[in-house]
């Protein structure tokens, strides 16, 4: 544990619970892309499959609990509670088109060949790309509440800082995740416009718009 890490963490924290009070206090999931949330779930449930095999600390069962039961009450509040509101006609993004590379990629190029392991490896490809179907409902509408950009901007501080988190554990433990980094990177690459747009427009209480 390192403060990159831990500051990481509360950022994604932050920005589930940004997502949470926004749909709960709205009774509303317009502007929230439910295949993004699906991909989500999907990369906690394979990469935290584990904690029925093995336990590392308090903490670490915890935040993966609290990832896990987070992620399947988003998606019973967008698919479930608030049907009604859900934005089907904008949220299009066809999913299977990052499922299948991310499938295949984990089957190539992976630590170890064994089923932890390539599920592990799927969920980091898959979490790399997971926001694509929201920035693609953000693009597709042309603009994002002010709480939906603050939701995803906490998402996505919440990668730019694990990257930091890795470039401190290599400097100071000699650790090096290829994997990881590299789509750690990735993710954070595809935030890099939003930030843009966010600092520029949202701080300035100006509506944020990103191109088509």
């Amino acid at each position: 544990m390192n403060i990159f890490r831990l500051m990481a963490d509360l950022a994604h924290v932050l920005a589930i619970v940004i997502l949470l009070h926004k749909i709960w206090k709205s009774r509303s999931c317009a502007g929230i892309s439910g295949k993004s949330q699906i991909l989500f779930a999907l990369v906690y449930f394979m990469r935290y499959l584990d904690i029925m095999t093995s336990y590392v600390s308090f903490y670490n069962s915890t935040m993966k609990l609290l990832f896990l039961g987070t992620s399947g009450a988003t998606l019973n509040l967008i698919y479930r509670k608030f049907k009604a509101s859900y934005d089907h006609n904008h949220d299009s993004f066809r999913i299977a088109y990052l499922l299948v590379p991310c499938g295949l990629l984990s089957l190539i190029l992976n630590h170890e060949f064994s089923v932890l392991e390539i599920l592990w490896t799927f969920s980091i490809y898959l979490e790399s790309v997971a926001i694509l179907p929201q920035l693609f409902m953000v693009a597709k509408t042309g603009e994002a509440e002010s709480i939906t950009s603050h939701y995803l901007f906490a998402l996505g501080s919440y990668r730019a800082l694990y990257v930091c988190n890795w470039v401190y554990r290599y400097i100071a433990e000699s650790h090096f995740d290829l994997i990881a980094i590299i789509a750690g990177l990735v993710q954070t690459i595809l935030y890099c416009d939003f930030f843009y747009l966010y600092i520029t427009k949202v701080l300035q209480n100006r509506k944020l718009q990103l191109p088509a």
